[in-house]
């Protein structure tokens, strides 16, 4: 079983018409009366999920769903009808109609919205899985990780060879002996 296809912030129009396979949290879930919308969300962005209730049981996991679920989807790739297109989002002009919903693991209520800016570093720090999910810390993360990789690719490209020794690596207390 493929886990995802695509990423959701990378669903475009270029993909109209294809059955994608996407993996992520559920960031909301609206009902409007028949119809479930899911905001879908990942490290690349979000997507729109729609639930149509022809689909039985798929729809009933859908209204069961809440927020920070995670969760994975396999649905068509359509066009939003006209005037509910989101310019805001890289995604808004498509949604996915879903056909299948599993839920890869529930969770309880968050106690904070993880696109919620103004929480004390206690909050954060509490809850960090959380916070770490929060596109301020996910920018930050790939940011650390893309100026890693060009020092070390600068590195090897001049001849140093990576090493990792105890006396310049942290320790990790709760790990096994370092380096055995």
């Amino acid at each position: 079983m493929v886990m995802r296809s695509h990423y959701c912030g990378l669903v475009t129009e270029a993909l109209l018409g294809q059955t994608v396979t996407l993996s992520g949290w559920v960031n909301r879930r609206r009902d409007h009366g028949g119809v479930i919308f899911i905001d879908l969300r990942d490290r690349e962005g979000s997507v729109q999920v729609v639930c149509d209730p022809d689909r039985a049981e798929m729809f009933a996991t859908a209204e069961d769903v809440r927020n920070e679920f995670c969760v994975q989807i396999k649905g068509l790739v359509r066009a939003r009808p006209a005037g509910t297109t989101n310019d805001n989002l890289k995604s808004g002009k498509i949604e996915v109609l879903c056909h299948e919903l599993n839920v890869l693991n529930p969770s309880v209520t968050p106690p904070f919205q993880i696109d919620e800016e103004n929480l004390s570093e206690t909050t954060r720090l509490t809850h960090r899985v959380l916070d770490l999910r929060r596109p301020y810390m996910q920018n930050n993360l790939m940011l650390r990780y893309r100026v890693s990789m060009e020092v070390r690719k600068f590195l090897d490209t001049h001849g140093f060879v990576d090493i990792e020794t105890p006396m310049l690596t942290k320790s990790t207390p709760e790990g096994a002996r370092d380096y055995l």
